[in-house]
């Protein structure tokens, strides 16, 4: 069978390698890849965003599935443009892909379902923000709603940082639409672990986890990154641990999906953070980490079988 992915970072070159492995795959294609990549796929020059020429391609080439590995796509509908043309695709629709597309409506959905996760407030207005930050707790985490590469998350020690931040998000517009609306979340402390899983709409199953690392400078004193390398597993996640998460988050999240009418088939990449109070959900991603993926995919036992 032929096989599409769509992307061009690391972990479209893990999906890719893991997808080589299958003894039913005889020809990957990706768009719109890069040089790694292209030494065990075809490279396509379709950008990811591109959402007519890829659908054009996977019916000239006869794809058998399209893998959609970022999350601007995912996002954007591209799921939803390809089932409407009839062909198979792996990932989240539209109105599922929210999930990680707006992290307002990601808590949102975890205080309606009593997903555990920090204390939090969605603030629209600047104004109203700041004025909430007169009288709260520092330390205080602020998040952009939108997509921001895995950077639009400023971790504020004082009211004054808490202050700029909101004028960087919301005023600057440093991640542009994604900072019309923002997080104000509790602070927390604790581990930080990774758990990506795969979901058909109604069950859910979990491969190993992963940590990365995550904030910039020494001591982990800079700004957040989107990672910088990863190892798995992680040490901290033990059988407790994933007890405790299999009973509260994993399969709660994938229900709370479907009861909101936006069941969700593909990857839930679950952040967690350990803290004395339990393991809490810090975000939703609607498809395979980066860097996770590049340190997961190799330690599966079997191929992604397709």
């Amino acid at each position: 069978m032929k096989v599409l992915v769509v992307g061009s970072g690391g972990r479209e070159h893990a999906i890719c390698a893991s997808v080589a492995k299958s003894p039913k795959v005889d020809k990957i294609y990706c768009a719109p890849g890069n040089a790694g990549i292209g030494q065990i796929a075809e490279c396509v020059d379709i950008g990811a965003m591109e959402f007519d020429k890829l659908v054009d391609f996977a019916k000239e080439k006869e794809i058998d599935l399209t893998v959609i590995g970022m999350d601007d796509p995912l996002v954007g509908g591209v799921v939803d443009k390809f089932e409407e043309a009839g062909l198979r695709v792996f990932g989240p629709r539209k109105n599922a892909a929210i999930l990680e597309g707006s992290k307002a409506f990601s808590k949102d959905l975890m205080k309606k379902y009593n997903i555990p996760t920090a204390g939090y407030e969605n603030f629209d207005s600047p104004e109203k923000a700041m004025k909430y930050l007169e009288t709260a707790k520092m330390p205080i985490v602020l998040k952009a709603d939108g997509l921001a590469l895995g950077k639009g998350v400023l971790i504020c020690q004082t009211r004054e940082e808490a202050m700029e931040g909101v004028k960087t998000l919301m005023l600057d517009k440093k991640f542009g639409e994604a900072g019309n609306t923002i997080v104000v979340e509790e602070f927390m402390t604790g581990k930080e672990v990774s758990v990506l899983s795969f979901v058909d709409g109604k069950t859910i199953k979990i491969m190993t986890s992963a940590q990365d690392h995550k904030r910039a400078k020494d001591g982990d004193q800079g700004l957040n990154t989107g990672g910088m390398g990863t190892f798995s597993p992680s040490p901290f996640y033990t059988n407790d641990v994933d007890e405790f998460c299999k009973k509260y988050i994993y399969q709660a999240s994938v229900d709370a999906m479907a009861a909101e009418g936006r069941p969700f088939t593909g990857i839930i990449f679950f952040g967690l953070m350990l803290t004395e109070d339990g393991p809490k959900v810090l975000e939703y991603n609607a498809r395979f980490g980066d860097p996770e993926a590049q340190v997961v995919l190799p330690r599966m036992k079997n191929d992604i079988h397709v």
